[in-house]
């Protein structure tokens, strides 16, 4: 429910931005240009679209103008009680950096960290919303899918990637771990929002969560021992379990929904995700290293024979929706080339191989599997990796692509 009294209702105060996190793209409607606002965070009211002739007006909300200023730049041809009402509607459904947007952004977050339960973020999207169909839709993926039967299997490094886009890819790497029956999950996957929290996750790169993971039909429950094992170093390791960072996050959920079809017996997870640990690339003696040896020391003393580790990243992300002035095509040699030398550092078990590959660029095709599988191989001296798959994900349209791949870890 909104708050009308803090809408913003001004004719001479600067009318507060658009807010920057999100994605305003040009779509057509039964014949209709629209604007639609894409929220990845998902504060914005969903579906919302507007008709495109509204954008000269869209271009003047910047924060550098008030209403007023607005009227006479565009030469009166729209009135002050029009334009108030337009910014009103804008705030109304949180696409401006107002006060009403930061009460209800701010609400939905605290929401969230009391909840006992992360409820999916995918469902009905990404895949089906009917237990019946998600279960239709993974026997499908899985039929003609090799068993693996080694006992020595310790860990699965595999993508987060759109599921339509990898379904083949997913269906080999987790048709290898079938046969695995462990009591604990440990989840390292990266984090791709903890960035949007400002400061709120500086020097915590580690968030974990003791929240139950619900999937359609599927419940996973946290290992809070183990979890409050983990927060009892938060001080030195950089862990810390306040958990919106996963409110959204769709690196963790992804997988869940894999071990719901292959596995039926009872297990754990302890979910965490992984930020940015990008001071490496400049400090490798620094707070964030401390950290990073502290963490995965801890994680070292907890493992047992029943602790499986999956470590959920996908490898690099180019093109020109990302920011590069070259279509993704044009990059692809060179792209494939640091991928394979990633790649081929963590099947070797070399964490220290694997940062060189990264920082040597400074990460300059943003492999974000870095974190998490940097994190995992540095808790672990003794695996040996196999490299299941690689691929290139070419986003045509964009002139984009996103490569990942997976890794099985054994002893």
């Amino acid at each position: 429910m909104r708050n009308e009294t803090l809408l913003f209702d001004s004719v001479s105060s600067l009318i507060p931005f658009i807010r920057k996190d999100l994605q305003v793209i040009p779509i057509e409607e039964n014949g209709r240009e629209l604007l639609y606002f894409h929220d990845s965070m998902g504060y914005a009211s969903p579906n919302f679209a507007l008709d495109r002739q509204v954008e000269p007006v869209l271009s003047l909300i910047t924060g550098n103008y008030s209403i007023s200023q607005i009227i006479k730049l565009l030469n009166g041809s729209i009135d002050e009680e029009n334009l108030l009402e337009f910014v009103q509607l804008l705030d109304q459904h949180r696409l401006l950096e107002t006060k009403h947007f930061q009460v209800f952004s701010n609400r939905i977050e605290k929401d969230f960290e009391k909840a006992d339960v992360r409820r999916s973020s995918l469902a009905g999207e990404s895949y089906p919303n009917d237990t019946s169909q998600i279960s239709h839709y993974l026997n499908e993926l899985f039929i003609d899918t090799p068993v693996n039967k080694s006992k020595n299997i310790k860990a699965l490094f595999a993508p987060h990637i759109d599921l339509r886009v990898g379904e083949r890819q997913y269906s080999e790497a987790f048709s290898k771990i079938k046969h695995l029956t462990p009591k604990r999950v440990v989840i390292l996957a990266t984090s791709h929002y903890a960035g949007y929290y400002g400061n709120y996750y500086q020097s915590k790169p580690f968030i974990g969560t003791s929240k139950e993971y619900k999937i359609p039909g599927k419940s996973f429950s946290a290992d809070k021992e183990y979890i409050n094992k983990l927060a009892a170093e938060e001080t030195h390791s950089g862990f810390t379990i306040q958990d919106r960072a996963h409110r959204i996050e769709h690196s963790i959920e992804i997988h869940l929904l894999f071990l719901s079809h292959i596995w039926k017996h009872q297990f754990n997870i302890v979910p965490i995700l992984v930020g940015g640990i990008d001071e490496l690339f400049y400090h490798d003696s620094g707070e964030q290293s401390n950290q990073i040896k502290n963490f995965t020391r801890k994680i070292s003393q907890l493992d047992d024979e029943d602790t499986f580790y999956l470590i959920s990243g996908d490898l690099s992300h180019v093109g020109r929706k990302f920011g590069d002035p070259l279509p993704a095509t044009k990059l692809r040699s060179d792209v494939e080339k640091i991928d394979n030398q990633f790649l081929n550092s963590a099947v070797k078990g070399e964490p220290k191989s694997v940062l060189n590959s990264v920082s040597e660029h400074y990460d300059e095709t943003r492999i974000c599997g870095f974190p998490p599988l940097y994190t995992f191989l540095n808790c672990f001296a003794d695996l040996n990796g196999e490299l299941l798959n690689y691929h290139w994900w070419d986003e045509s349209e964009r002139e984009s692509a996103v490569s990942f791949g997976s890794i099985l870890f054994g002893k």
